[in-house]
Formats: structure tokens, C-alpha cells, sequence
């Protein structure tokens, strides 16, 4: 796991006095009120979050957060990378505040962690090697054709393929993007799936080795909803988040941060409510 601090300016509280914090339940409001770092934790997870070269965040989250907590007040933010499959069990170890991976909300997720409202709406994405041998623009067409999908540990893909009659003996769990263009490439899996600009970056950063499917193919009922995670105990600071993201969220400011990314309108979340996604995902 590494770490690395962003900011060292100590921004205690603004707004808030150290006697209120003292009243507002919740582990990160205790690190605020001590002077600690928020610490997000993610994966390498391009484009939605990973470490830059000195290990700062990059990835449309990461700059969406950060631009969140700024308008919060908050700059003395700090860094943890970790694999996908750790995000959860670490946030709730206490090895990180927040979540800025790109996670979708899931009925499952919103069991353990608390999410902030949808900040995109996320279609899965499938990479095959050149002219797409064995078809597959969907998970049922993996189940037809018997084909051998990879994917990550811990991602949503995984239930999202079983839902479509894939069996377990088609999937092969590896440990994240690069392992799964890695499985496709050497033709050890037919396909490799996750989420759709995680697929796509693969396919134009592979020098032509392996190509994106076509996205319109998969159905409405495939796109999911990514959220920040959060404690379950740090509710009141999601309240105060929730409020500053709503304003936040598809602003000029926001949209000029996360352009580099990749992230456009079109990722925007709409209407949808993350209690309604924890109900129907």
C-alpha cells in the first residue's frame, strides 16, 4: 500500500469550530478536529482513479472528490493506494476515509458502506483481440459461445455475468486491468470485461493487440451508478458531501477538472438517487 501526503496546508476546520466537530459523531470528523489527513483510498483504476507518478491522485473521482472537499474547506487530503478487492475491508479497517475509486453502488456494497449520491452512470465494456473472433458484444454472448470472460477481484462484473447464465467455470478472476488485457493478449480468455472507460483505455493504450466492443449493444439494464464510499459512522460528513457534490456535480469548474479524463456529460448520473440504486442494483 502506499501513501503520500497531497497537501500540508492544516485546515483544522473553516466554518466549523473545533467544539462543533467535538459534537458530530463519526471517525473522519475526529481526524478533521485533530489536524490528521483525509485519506482517500483507490485503486489503479485508469481513468477513474489511480496514482500519478509522484503519487498523487489522478483519474475523474479522484479530481471530482478533491474538488468536493475543496468546496467543503478541505485540502490536507492523503493518498492510499491499494488493490480493488481491498477498498472496502480497508475503509472499513480504518486504513482510509473515503472511497474515489469509481465504485458502483451495489445492493450488496450498501450492506457494508455508506455511498454518496451517484457522481456517473457507468456502462460495462468488453476487450477482445482484433475483429472479435468469438463475437461477444454482451455477457450472453459469452455464455453462448462458451467463452472465458476475465475480469477483476471484487468487481461488479463478476454477479453481472452470472446474472446472464455465464458459470463460474467461464470466469477468470484476476487481480485487475492489467492482468485482465494480459489474459486476452496471450488468449488465455476470450474476452476481458469491466467497466467501460477502464476497457476502452486498455484497448487504445494496447497498440491494436485488443479492441473495445461495441458499447449500444449491451442493454439499459447493464449500466450501474458510481458513488464515493464512506463509513457507515461518518454519515453526518456524507450529509454535509452530498450537499457540496449537488452543487458541485456538472458545473463548469467540475467538467474543465475532469475533461482530461475522459469524463463527459454524458457520464453524468441524472436523477437516479443512491437509495434507489442500492434497492434496484
Amino acid at each position: 500500500m502506499k501513501t503520500s501526503t497531497l497537501a500540508t496546508t492544516t485546515i483544522a476546520s473553516l466554518l466549523l469550530g473545533a467544539s462543533a466537530f467535538s459534537a458530530l459523531a463519526g471517525p473522519i470528523e475526529d481526524r478533521i478536529a485533530a489536524g490528521e489527513t483525509i485519506r482517500i483510498g483507490f485503486a489503479n483504476e485508469i481513468p477513474f482513479a489511480y496514482p500519478g507518478e509522484d503519487g498523487s491522485p489522478k483519474g475523474f473521482v479522484n479530481a471530482e472528490v478533491m474538488g468536493v472537499l475543496a468546496k467543503m474547506g478541505y485540502s490536507k487530503i492523503e493518498a492510499v493506494e491499494t488493490e480493488w478487492g481491498g477498498l472496502i475491508p480497508g475503509l472499513t479497517a480504518g486504513q482510509f476515509d473515503i472511497i474515489t475509486g469509481g465504485m458502483n453502488i451495489l445492493k450488496a456494497r450498501c450492506e457494508n458502506i455508506a455511498f454518496s449520491e451517484p457522481m456517473a452512470r457507468i456502462g460495462d465494456g468488453f476487450i477482445v483481440l482484433p475483429g472479435n473472433p468469438k463475437g461477444i458484444q454482451t455477457y450472453t454472448n459469452v455464455k453462448d459461445n462458451g467463452a472465458t470472460l476475465a475480469t477483476g477481484a471484487g468487481y461488479s462484473n463478476i454477479e453481472a455475468a452470472k446474472a446472464a447464465g455465464v458459470t463460474e467455470a467461464q470466469i477468470m478472476i484476476v487481480p485487475g486491468p492489467t492482468e485482465i488485457l494480459a489474459a486476452v493478449t496471450a488468449g488465455r480468455a476470450d474476452a476481458g470485461t469491466g467497466t467501460y472507460p477502464t476497457m476502452k483505455q486498455l484497448a487504445d493504450s494496447s497498440g491494436g493487440a485488443v479492441e473495445i466492443a461495441d458499447p449500444s449493444a449491451m442493454p439499459e439494464d447493464s449500466f450501474n451508478w458510481a458513488g464515493v464510499g464512506f463509513r457507515k459512522e461518518d454519515q453526518d460528513f456524507l450529509d454535509r458531501f452530498n450537499a457540496a457534490q449537488k452543487d458541485y456535480l456538472g458545473s463548469a469548474e467540475m467538467m474543465a477538472a475532469v475533461a482530461e479524463y475522459g469524463y463527459s456529460e454524458a457520464m453524468l448520473p441524472g436523477d437516479k438517487t443512491t437509495e434507489w440504486v442500492c434497492a434496484n442494483r
